[in-house]
């Protein structure tokens, strides 16, 4: 292969992030500081509605704390999805709390409504989707759930920074949420999380567990961590903060162009009332998907992703909250699934080759 690699994922840093760092650097004021309260407030405005933010290292720390916050802990169940990134439930395990796995819809990739309702026990205190790929999960029939049996509602929206259902952002339905600035993602700060809350309570326990269980120095009221975003860090999530809603439309453009142009593959759809934010553009290939990511790259310079190959319940981390256990829709889903690059780097030349190789590695393999 003597053509380029087009990567899966691309982090775009700039002149403008490099010039906020070196602000930063000459202010001497590196840790926790005004810069953190300002991405604070301008993430809120900018993505959640205004809901109180409050920033974290990473996205983990954003859903471990934000669980803490709102009360789990041992002997809580709290439904989440499998098929996801561990940290979803390595962060409820964290609190001594049990990860309850449940099954996904096979359109979305999120959780399934019916699988939540057959998952609900005595011990089951909260439901946790997550908004997989940058589509949103169902959050009306999950928040109906959730009332009726007088269950908290949480948000894994690490991957959907700007994806709304009817009208209203992520971030905005549960207790709490948490966006993830990890560098792949749709925005970055370089990394850290930044954890949405729905009540003055939720916030003031996260702020209390990010810094070592103090708001004022030396004045510590519970056991907490050092979860704290550095202002060098936070300077750079308030660049990019101003240009994720230009990245937004590049993503869906390259997004609707790979729809409407790959033949032989799922492409992705996008559910009634739903924006989709892109984080990943993922398709399904019904037969040898490892053979066709290996093809892809090696015949064709176009990198993809598997966004994930073992379900969370099959880990070895993981497996002993859920010995048995069959979630059908989501072992499909690990053996068909390939992200391709939709990032706003890609070029019409790049878009134009990813179909192409794509189209040719399928129907080479039918």
């Amino acid at each position: 292969m003597s053509q380029t690699l087009i990567p899966a994922a691309k982090p775009i840093v700039g002149d403008d992030e490099r010039a906020a760092v070196d602000r930063v650097l000459r202010s001497g004021m590196i840790a926790q500081g005004p810069e953190v309260a300002a991405f604070e407030q301008e993430f809120a405005d900018v993505l959640v509605g205004g809901r109180t933010c409050v920033a974290v290292n990473s996205g983990t720390s954003g859903l471990h704390l934000g669980l803490l916050a709102a009360g789990i802990g041992p002997g809580d169940e709290v439904i989440v999805p499998s098929f996801t990134f561990a940290a979803t439930a390595n962060s409820v395990a964290l609190t001594g709390a049990t990860p309850v796995f449940a099954d996904i819809e096979p359109d979305y990739f999120c959780l399934s409504p019916d699988a939540v309702r057959a998952a609900i026990t005595e011990r089951t205190k909260a439901i946790m989707p997550v908004h997989l790929y940058g589509h949103p999960a169902d959050m009306v029939a999950l928040g109906a759930i959730a009332d009726e049996h007088g269950l908290q509602l949480f948000e894994d929206a690490a991957q959907a920074h700007g994806a709304s259902l009817d009208g209203r952002p992520v971030g905005s339905f549960g207790s709490f949420a948490m966006f993830s600035l990890y560098p792949t993602k749709n925005m970055t700060s370089g990394e850290g999380g930044m954890v949405s809350c729905a009540t003055d309570e939720i916030a003031r326990n996260v702020r209390l567990l990010r810094n070592q269980g103090m708001e004022r120095q030396y004045a510590n009221e519970v056991v907490g961590f050092n979860a704290r975003m550095t202002d060098v860090h936070a300077a750079i999530g308030r660049v990019q903060l101003t240009k994720v809603q230009g990245w937004t439309a590049d993503r869906q453009r390259n997004a609707a162009f790979l729809s409407e142009n790959l033949d032989g593959v799922v492409t992705p759809p996008v559910a009634d009332g739903a924006v989709h934010v892109y984080h990943q553009y993922t398709i399904r290939v019904a037969d040898d998907r490892d053979g066709v990511v290996k093809a892809l790259r090696e015949e064709h310079g176009v990198g993809s992703g598997v966004y994930y190959p073992i379900p969370n319940h099959r880990l070895e981390s993981l497996k002993h909250f859920a010995p048995g256990l069959e979630l059908p829709e989501t072992e499909i889903a690990a053996q068909q699934v390939i992200s391709l690059p939709v990032h706003p780097s890609l070029t019409q030349e790049d878009l134009e080759r990813i179909v192409t190789g794509v189209d040719a590695v399928v129907k080479a393999g039918a």
